[in-house]
């Protein structure tokens, strides 16, 4: 078995934890709680080997490298934060119903790396500008950043949607009244958007300097440097507006799901639609 066969697994391993979770929500069926939570932990599993083997037959192939260096590569490593930092909120909050509003990010992202056309699967020799130390603690911190906003933005969606139910459902039950109360959901936004903005900022100066190093400056205003640095100044913001302004409840939430927005163009976006200095990612 090769990394793409596991990795291939994992996909619908996640595709199965996303389904079981949303069974949770919908039919709440808490004593497949369980069961969700084992298959999530065999897809990272799952994943983690992949991984792990992918670098191993890079090695082989003679220009072995970190698994970190192409869109496929980034969206796998990108399924596998999202997860890990999901199981972490799971363990803290014990609900395993946030699943529903996470695990699918996970899953999508394994799908799009799997079937996309535009996307190759292919292990290739790493191009100068990424032949670098640099490589593993600048996409890695970015990628745990992007992990954070994408359960930040699952998180903002759940908001919403419960703050809809109460509001047009006084006194009636509905499946969203066994998640967390709004408060405790609006702190997870937060608190994870803290996470995230922490690693983004650490992927952006780690980026600066491996830019100096590769480029001889530490920026250059290409789009992807242009791009992450509007989407520190979203994530800035919304930080702003919560300590300086008060900004709560659904406020926050829709801030969650924007900024996601512009994590998706430019990690995304950017490369397949604007040409720069990155462009050696987009395939």
């Amino acid at each position: 078995m090769n990394s793409s066969q596991l990795l291939g697994i994992t996909t619908f391993t996640y595709l199965a934890a996303s389904v079981l979770y949303i069974a949770i929500l919908i039919f709440k069926a808490r004593k497949m709680g369980i069961i969700a939570t084992l298959v999530t932990i065999a897809g990272l599993l799952f994943q983690t080997a992949g991984i792990t083997m992918r670098w191993v037959e890079s090695y082989r192939m003679g220009f072995g490298h970190a698994p970190l260096s192409n869109m496929y590569e980034s969206l796998v490593v990108f399924a596998w934060a999202i997860v890990v930092f999901y199981l972490f909120l799971e363990v803290k909050f014990k609900n395993r119903m946030l699943g529903a509003f996470a695990v699918p990010f996970a899953f999508l992202s394994m799908a799009y790396a799997s079937f996309a056309k535009e996307i190759t699967q292919q292990i290739s020799p790493l191009v100068p500008a990424l032949q670098s130390n640099w490589l593993i603690a600048h996409v890695c911190t970015c990628f745990i950043g992007y992990a954070a906003f994408a359960v930040a933005c699952g998180m903002g969606i759940l908001y919403l949607l419960k703050a809809r139910h109460e509001e047009r459902a006084v006194g009636k039950e509905g499946i969203l009244d066994s998640l967390p109360d709004l408060k405790i959901i609006d702190d997870i936004i937060y608190k994870t958007i803290v996470f995230g903005f922490l690693w983004l900022s650490t992927g952006i100066i780690t980026g600066a300097v491996w830019a100096n190093s590769a480029w001889g400056t530490y920026w250059s205003w290409d789009p992807k440097e242009t791009w992450s640095l509007i989407t520190w100044f979203v994530y800035a913001s919304a930080l702003h507006a919560r300590f300086v302004r008060g900004w709560a409840g659904k406020r926050i939430a829709w801030l969650a799901i924007i900024g996601f927005f512009s994590v998706i163009f430019t990690y995304y976006g950017v490369n397949f639609l604007l040409s720069g200095l990155h462009s050696y990612g987009s395939r």
